[in-house]
């Protein structure tokens, strides 16, 4: 029995256990002798009914998911005790009848149901027979609230949000040019023509990356990233960085690299550093002020695994201590001037999916620092 227990909750238990359901499972270590726990410290809400249908456990996230007191669920008909209904406001109970239904069938999958009052929750449950075709001796029902998936539902509401806000503005402006060319194309200068289409290249370039954007997110988000891993030369692939912000009008003298030597061979993706790179860089050029310092140096020694660490750090305001957890969430922005505030997102999912991790402080210059850091990650086969 619960180590410990006593009064409601150890009555509680042993009502459970009287009934033959094994809620209390031995865990290892919890009490001399081993001990066992109990229902009302499982997260989830857990609701036991016996083979004549009457709730013999309602535990305390049961109480707390469906506001439903403890005393009045137990020994209470499971269709009294738990009113659920269907979205088209189908008795539950009476729909799925578990107790007279098919022998054959071993639960019902997770969904949402809602009390009287309208209070949803995420119900599944699981037929506990005898043997497979008897009758039910048990019906074990799992309840869990929607918070989280009311959470998941808004931060999809706030990334279409966010596309379509997106998409409009570049859009807009590449009809209206097409638009007004095919319409007046001789009433123009070549200049013109040229400045326009330069416009709707520019505009169609950022749909391009929005698009990319998005494509990234639904495979970090599904554990889908692809990595082609190859030798990456990470200070090459800074100074190239470097080349091509001062080729589109930054002045050279802004930035300051740093390599130490010597580096070790890093394996990774050439595609994705770049796209990690770009990203602080760019991030650090609008948002920072002053000397863009970039140090790349060998990781710090951390058991037997060896790589290599870039850190890309600026003279701006830099970021509140307030708002340093939230650096690497979706939608997060650091200033005003524009912006998805998806960036970061994903160049934090790129650097874990290489097995690496990503940091943000304070630099010191005072700005923004940004440091990640990629093991080497050489293949097995030339180990």
């Amino acid at each position: 029995m619960a180590v410990g227990m006593s009064g409601p909750r150890a009555t509680h238990a042993a009502v459970v256990r009287a009934a033959g359901e094994p809620d209390a499972v031995s865990v290892p270590g919890a009490g001399p002798g081993g001990g066992a726990l109990d229902p009302d410290d499982l997260p989830d809400g857990l609701v036991v009914a016996d083979e004549s249908g009457r709730v013999i456990c309602f535990n305390a996230a049961a109480v707390r998911i469906t506001a439903v007191p403890r005393a009045s669920a137990l020994g209470r008909p499971l269709e009294h005790a738990l009113p659920l209904e269907d979205l088209k406001g189908r008795r539950w109970w009476e729909l799925t009848d578990p107790y007279g239904g098919l022998a054959t069938r071993v639960g019902q999958p997770e969904r949402n149901l809602l009390l009287p009052g309208g209070r949803e929750v995420l119900v599944s449950a699981r037929y506990v027979r005898e043997h497979p075709t008897g009758p039910v001796s048990r019906l074990v029902i799992s309840l869990r609230g929607t918070e989280a998936r009311r959470r998941t539902e808004r931060s999809h509401a706030e990334l279409i949000a966010t596309v379509a806000h997106e998409l409009r503005s570049p859009l807009t402006s590449v009809k209206g040019f097409t638009a007004t060319l095919l319409a007046k194309w001789e009433r123009f200068t070549d200049d013109q023509k040229r400045l326009m289409l330069e416009t709707v290249d520019a505009d169609a370039n950022r749909v391009t990356r929005l698009i990319t954007e998005l494509l990234d997110i639904s495979r970090i988000d599904s554990g889908r990233l692809e990595l082609r891993r190859q030798p990456v030369d990470l200070s090459a692939a800074v100074e190239r960085h470097v080349q091509a912000l001062t080729a589109s009008g930054q002045d050279p003298g802004r930035f300051l690299v740093r390599t130490c030597q010597p580096l070790p061979a890093v394996w990774a993706d050439p595609d994705k550093v770049d796209q990690v790179l770009g990203n602080l860089l760019e991030n650090a050029v609008r948002h920072g002020e002053g000397t863009v310092t970039i140090e790349v140096a060998p990781a710090p020694a951390k058991s037997d695994e060896r790589g290599a660490a870039v850190t890309v750090s600026d003279e701006g305001p830099g970021i509140p201590e307030e708002s340093m957890s939230r650096v690497f969430t979706r939608f997060w922005r650091g200033s005003k001037r524009g912006g998805t505030g998806l960036g970061l997102y994903i160049v934090k999912g790129i650097v874990e999916a290489h097995g690496g991790t990503i940091t943000v402080g304070r630099g010191p210059g005072g700005g923004a620092e940004f440091r990640f850091i990629l093991p080497v990650s050489t293949p097995a086969y030339m180990k």
